[in-house]
């Protein structure tokens, strides 16, 4: 199992690597070139025309990798679903944004997003006939069917997003989501016959698969980055945490092994509700990112404390896993 973990990771890792020159080369070739908001920090205007859609070079092969390691059975079909499934979104957005400039309206991804999270819901209550959910320090607590899919829902809809909107600088979202993920592949590698929960090595190695591709992808865009994520990975990304949170059992520590994320969606959301119901703004500039690039930050140094705050985040988590199922 162990094996099959790095096995997959370095494959990954290799096939991102590989690819990227050639992957790169295309998208520039096609034209597809990141557009630059102009309400954004003056220091983001040079980026224009990076290759973005980068993302879609990491579902690929991870679901090649994943089908070649024949990985798939009840704990990996549902993430790979919402990979797939939000990955295609984020591609045609990216492609609308690099010909327009503007990307796709709102309350189209919404509905799209909404509706796979729906699906991935409801598959994993019903085929894992879900009626309790789990809380750290607390044990297992009833929840109705329908509550349970409508909460899981909302969370892959809301962590995709809030991987979206932490992607604004270079190797952001792309190292955040990696300590994340570290976090759950580890939760996978835990039985925890008290909740009748068995370990997961399939999903650990679908884990390992992401963290690879993702430490591949960084390879590119670390600051100065030559390639984007764009909404093909962070959306799918964000999506696909949600599920395997969801499937690990550990849903409500999402919250805390993707603190940074929630962070950004939260800074998103406090200084919208501030602007509307006083006139004024919280931060310099939402996302979170953003405001301490307008204090005087510099983009590398906004990015390494954010994966510290990550890292913090992810094994504070996990850490708090084992406290709870071993009773301390």
């Amino acid at each position: 199992m162990l094996l099959n973990i790095l096995l997959g990771l370095l494959l990954a890792f290799a096939g991102v690597v590989l690819l990227g020159p050639t992957y790169i080369g295309l998208l520039q070739r096609l034209g597809f070139g990141k557009q630059i908001r102009v309400e954004g920090p003056e220091g983001h205007f040079s980026k224009a025309g990076t290759p973005t859609m980068g993302g879609m070079l990491l579902v690929v092969v991870v679901m090649f990798l994943a089908m070649a390691m024949r990985i798939e059975d009840v704990s990996t079909l549902t993430p790979m679903l919402a990979l797939v499934g939000v990955g295609i979104l984020g591609a045609i957005d990216d492609y609308v944004n690099a010909q327009t400039g503007l990307g796709m309206r709102g309350r189209y991804k919404l509905v799209w997003q909404t509706l796979v999270a729906l699906l991935a819901a409801w598959y994993v209550q019903r085929h894992f006939a879900i009626d309790h959910i789990y809380v750290p320090a607390i044990g297992l607590v009833p929840i109705p069917p329908v509550l349970f899919i409508v909460f899981v829902a909302f969370v892959i809809v809301a962590m995709s997003n809030g991987v979206n909107l932490t992607d604004g600088l270079d190797g952001l979202a792309g190292g955040v989501l990696i300590f994340s993920y570290v976090a759950y592949l580890l939760i996978a590698l835990v039985a925890v016959p008290e909740i009748d929960k068995h370990s997961q090595p399939n999903l650990a190695v679908f884990c390992a698969l992401i963290i690879g591709a993702l430490m591949g992808f960084l390879w590119f865009n670390v600051h100065p980055a030559q390639l984007f994520m764009g909404d093909a990975g962070a959306l799918s990304l964000g999506a696909t945490l949600a599920v395997v949170a969801t499937i690990s059992g550990q849903i409500l520590l999402l919250a805390l092994i993707g603190a940074v994320f929630v962070a950004v969606t939260l800074s998103v959301v406090l200084q919208v509700g501030s602007f509307r119901l006083r006139g004024r703004r919280i931060f310099r500039m939402a996302p979170l990112q953003h405001h301490f690039e307008l204090i005087g930050w510099a983009e590398e140094k906004i990015t390494v404390r954010f994966w510290i705050v990550s890292a913090l985040a992810g094994l504070l988590g996990f850490s708090l896993f084992l406290a709870s199922v071993n009773g301390l």
